[in-house]
């Protein structure tokens, strides 16, 4: 229940580990040399956990208060000399918690609220009001083990995460498979999951067909289908079939360890709103304080005045605003976005303007050959082998896309034997002996070649394919946009902000595009350098921008913007330039972050102005002695379990919770006979 919480600013990672053959997570100074990262999780943080667990000490000291409590209840009002020291001997040793936190907090020159309920204690044994001095200690303490409960979850529900990391790996060796500890597995191993078991690494399948859950990574409801070339994260589930693993990432460095990091950052760094609610708690200390001597000057009522002592909660703020943070990135992280840290949660709420480059992001950053129009007298088929023997030499996007659909089509075709590449016009080779030009319109009129009219697709990239200077036809290669952007987009401007398309490409393409999706601008032809002023430009003019972006282009604005959003399909740069992650590329996932970021801030709020309130209104009811101080303890503790309990609304739902269990959604299964594995 205390008002204040240390001011720890440093911002830490999370290293993954096995030690002694259990995943652990730690956290390390992202300056320490690895060798100095070797141990697992301190005693403190073992000590935090601990903290938050239900001690018998804890029940058998409420248990002592309750009966001493009880016992002066049925005694009534003739009482002993010696019965009323037992009582106050109870009391002291009942609430040996709060006295000895209300004496840390003088000596650091804290005013806390335990202070105020010690004072409030010993005021009331000070009068003789022994049964009053019980019911007060016994409320808190029975308040101090709520409050730990409530906020142990949130984090034990987060640290339960680790869980999810197998300790062990069976890796491909020389013909065999061989168990070994995470720690032994090497980046380009090849690992075998079994059916039922959890995946240890992020990787690429090369073997095997099964269904992953993956819920507890991209938020996906239903299992995802995994066959050679596919991507697997560590901490998801194989359901059915054997995989063979292609090791890309380990430990902290996969996606599932930087979700870790990211919800451990969360409870070492603190956002602004953090501070705030930490300053607030002092003031109302600051308040009650101030309260009670006011009203023992003007009325002179001890009990009065220990009412309003006791009235005045700030627990609701100073303990529920972290619990808020933590579980809100801890939900983000399981709906498949990495948020790094309070701060950018905070920021996410503040956001007004959505800036979304178009490759990558909006699209799939693959061309496709959406179409193909053949010249008078020639077949499609001829025409598309025709382009693919002048590109099977090609590494342009558009070669490839080309190629795809050849080998598609069934249509077989063979390699040029001369090849000429022109940058950003098209190519020519020699095919079969007769010279094929493709590429753009210009270059094939630059040739003398006699072009039919065009196709009406100047949004999308049309490729004019000519044999012999004779034009054969046209080809349609776009882009496709992802299928849930524009769903994504109406719900940005929904919920009322402005969206911008920012993009490098030709205007016709990025207008195509804008017109297609309903964004509320678009900007094109931008060099990255223009994508970055024109952010600052936004900034300036009081704008809180997020730039959703994926490649290294998208860096600088990504950097600049007050919150950077990177496609989890992206490059490294973007990734480590941006402050949020969407694990699945999914852009729905950065419209639920959103809502989970103002559910947070509107959590927050929700508790500062109760807070506000049952203060204001119990302290003056207190003042006019309206409350006696057994009322008073109770309206304490009630409203800051109220605000605590608003703030666990965040953190996972059981439901959820539930994926994170340890438990294997199916049985392994002893015989993998039908596998290619022995």
């Amino acid at each position: 229940m205390g008002a204040e919480m240390p001011d720890n600013e440093k911002k830490a990672g999370t290293r993954l580990e096995v030690v002694s053959g259990r995943a652990t997570a730690q956290m390390h100074d992202p300056g320490a040399h690895p060798a100095t990262e070797g141990t697992a999780i301190d005693s403190k943080a073992d000590g935090a956990e601990h903290e938050h667990s239900l001690d018998w000490r804890e029940i058998v000291r409420i248990g002592f208060v309750a009966i001493a409590a009880g016992a002066f209840w049925f005694a009534g009002a003739h009482l002993s000399l010696s019965f009323v020291l037992a009582g106050v001997i109870c009391a002291l040793v009942g609430g040996y918690p709060i006295f000895h936190e209300a004496i840390e907090n003088i000596l650091e020159r804290r005013m806390t609220m335990e202070l105020s309920m010690a004072i409030a204690i010993l005021a009331a044994l000070a009068i003789r009001e022994v049964f009053t001095a019980l019911v007060i200690t016994l409320f808190v303490l029975v308040a101090e083990v709520l409050e730990g409960l409530t906020v142990g979850r949130g984090r034990r529900a987060i640290r339960h995460l680790i869980d999810l990391l197998p300790s062990t790996a069976t890796v491909g060796e020389r013909g065999g498979w061989r168990e070994v500890g995470v720690q032994q597995v090497l980046v380009g191993d090849i690992v075998l999951i079994k059916p039922g078991s959890r995946i240890p690494v992020d990787g690429s399948v090369v073997g095997g067909h099964s269904f992953v859950d993956q819920a507890t990574i991209t938020g996906e409801s239903m299992p995802v289908e995994k066959n050679p070339g596919k991507e697997v994260y560590a901490g998801t589930i194989n359901q059915s079939g054997a995989l063979e693993v292609r090791v890309e990432r380990l430990g902290r460095d996969t996606t599932f360890g930087k979700i870790i990091q990211a919800v451990e950052q969360a409870e070492q760094s603190r956002a602004p709103i953090q501070r705030i609610a930490d300053r607030l708690a002092g003031y109302l200390v600051y308040f009650a304080f101030a309260a009670a001597i006011l009203t023992f000057l003007l009325t002179h009522n001890i009990r009065s005045t220990i009412s309003v002592i006791i009235v005045a909660g700030a627990c609701g703020i100073a303990a529920g605003t972290p619990l808020a943070i933590l579980g809100a990135i801890g939900r983000a992280a399981q709906q498949g976005a990495i948020i790094k840290g309070g701060l950018y949660l905070e920021k996410l709420a503040e956001v007004d303007t959505i800036l979304l480059d178009k490759t990558g992001t909006l699209t799939f950053g693959t061309p496709e050959l959406l179409d193909v129009h053949p010249g008078p007298g020639i077949s499609a088929a001829l025409l598309l082998k025709t382009a693919a023997m002048a590109e099977s030499r090609s590494e342009h996007p558009v070669a490839k896309a080309i190629l795809k659909k050849a080998t598609e089509m069934g249509i077989t075709y063979e390699d040029s034997s001369q090849f000429e590449y022109t940058p950003g016009k098209g190519i020519s080779a020699i095919c079969g002996g007769d010279e094929v030009t493709v590429g753009s319109e210009n270059f094939l009129l630059e040739r003398g070649v006699l072009l039919s009219h065009g196709n009406g697709h100047s949004a999308d990239s049309e490729v004019f394919v000519a044999r012999k200077g004779k034009f054969l036809g046209t080809l349609v290669v776009a882009d496709l946009l992802r299928p849930e952007a524009k769903e994504a987009i109406q719900s940005l401007k929904f919920m009322g902000l402005r969206t911008v398309l920012l993009t490098g490409d030709a205007k016709a393409v990025a207008e195509d595009v804008g017109k297609k999706l309903g964004v509320d601008e678009v900007a094109s032809e931008l060099l990255p350098e223009e994508k970055l002023q024109y952010v600052k430009r936004l900034a300036e003019a009081s704008h809180t921008v997020a730039m959703v972006g994926d490649g290294v282009n998208d860096a600088p604005a990504l950097a600049q913007a007050a919150v950077g959003v990177a496609m989890g399909s992206g490059t490294d740069v973007a990734q480590e330039s941006a402050d949020v992650v969407l694990i699945g590329s999914d852009l729905s996932k950065l419209v639920e972050t959103l809502r989970i970021a103002r559910r947070c801030r509107r959590t927050i709020m929700q508790n500062f102005v109760g807070t506000l309130v049952v203060d204001t209104i119990g302290v003056g009811m207190a003042a006019f002695g309206l409350l006696n101080p057994l009322l008073a303890a109770f309206i304490h503790v009630s409203s800051e379990l109220v605000f605590i309990l608003n703030s666990a609304r965040l953190v996972p739902s059981a439901t959820l919770a539930g994926a994170f269990s340890g438990r294997p959604l199916v049985q392994t299964r002893p015989d993998l006979s039908q596998s290619q594995t022995a």
